[in-house]
């Protein structure tokens, strides 16, 4: 499971409000990208025809967000789509799965989402949770860095100690041998898988084992670990009251989406998504923007895609029962042998697997 975020130079790309007269020259210039001649011309029919769909969107009324070009507007759809890997590595420190169900005191505690508080930002809570954005570049690693800025929260939240740490660790260490959304590493894998290594393993800080957007080898040498955690928790899938309580009552939550959003500049997501989960990201808090409801949700592209690597989707309170079928399970969040679909709920799927570290500590 992952959708690639390439990894490019960005001088200072234009917003919405600067797209009239943008050429694709221009586009190329600002993202450094390089094209020999023919690639060029291929690559200027699809981002025309991608800048047309979004000077549309923008003009048209009534509309919650703004679409913009980024590094992804002259990508081809099987461009956009994760890699995709056969191969599978056993690890020594593969044991037993540590998940469990929810707390049953967290269970018999939930409330209606009404009573909870109106937003939630753990960005702004003090002393800091959450890290700066990150960028997973061109590798399928997307779960990778959502596990990781997940523990960095929870281990924040209950040391008051926020360390930036190392997701290469689990890209080239964390095992995946039943193929749970890719074959691991660059190829994809879930957040969870991640979460039970670290609760063995550990997890080192970024500047002893740095990212590399690579799945090499696991450097045994370089893990030094910080911090860790003791077991995870799925949430039961496709509950709205249920991920809402945890957002608001525990911590940043890993989620994982359809990432139809691609083109997102700002405001709150309204529009059409798949229901192919394909993308993990991080569930950061929620609010309302003048009458629509929002998920606020961290993505791994860096922060010159969307609100500052951030985006605002649309949250319903049927969200629930807003569901769909996702017909590839196996690039999502599913094992072997794989179900031929998967029902999946909320807009993008949102709602469809979610998780987080349990007993996050410092060690």
């Amino acid at each position: 499971m992952c959708v690639l975020g390439l990894a490019v130079a960005v001088a200072s790309p234009p917003k919405a409000h600067q797209l009239d007269g943008y050429t694709f020259q221009q586009y190329v210039s600002d993202f450094g990208k390089v094209y020999g001649s023919d690639e060029a011309r291929s690559r200027e029919q699809v981002f025309n025809e991608a800048l047309s769909e979004i000077r549309a969107h923008n003009t048209a009324p009534g509309t919650t967000y703004k679409l913009g070009v980024n590094k992804f507007t002259d990508m081809t759809d099987a461009e956009k789509k994760a890699f995709k890997g056969k191969s599978k590595k056993e690890h020594e420190l593969f044991k037993a799965m540590l998940t469990v169900d929810p707390p049953s005191s967290f269970m018999q505690n939930l409330k209606p989402v009404s009573e909870l508080p109106a937003s939630v930002d753990w960005r702004t809570h003090s002393p800091s949770v959450v890290t700066p954005t990150k960028n997973q570049g061109g590798c399928g690693s997307c779960w990778a860095f959502s596990a990781t800025e997940v523990l960095e929260s929870h281990v924040a939240i209950a040391t008051g100690k926020l360390y930036e740490l190392a997701p290469q660790q689990l890209v080239s260490c964390a095992p995946n041998p039943d193929d749970c959304g890719g074959t691991g590493g660059c190829e994809g894998s879930v957040q969870w898988l991640g979460f039970n290594y670290t609760a063995t393993a550990g997890l080192s800080l970024e500047t002893s084992y740095p990212y590399t957007a690579t799945t090499g080898t696991c450097k045994t040498s370089a893990i030094k670990p910080v911090a860790g955690n003791t077991g995870y928790v799925r949430l039961p899938a496709n509950n709205y009251t249920v991920l809402m309580n945890a957002v608001a009552t525990l911590g940043p939550i890993a989620i994982s989406v359809d990432a139809g959003w691609m083109s997102y500049e700002s405001g709150v997501y309204t529009g059409s998504c798949g229901t192919t989960i394909d993308h993990a990201v991080v569930l950061v808090g929620y609010g309302t923007d003048k009458g629509t409801d929002y998920y606020l949700v961290r993505n791994s592209w860096g922060s010159s895609w969307g609100e500052d690597g951030y985006i605002r989707q649309l949250r319903k309170p049927d969200d629930s029962t807003n569901c769909g079928i996702d017909k590839d399970p196996s690039s999502g969040t599913e094992c072997k042998p794989y179900p031929s679909k998967q029902k999946v709920c909320g807009l993008c799927g949102i709602l469809s697997d979610s998780s987080y570290p349990t007993g996050a500590k410092l060690v």
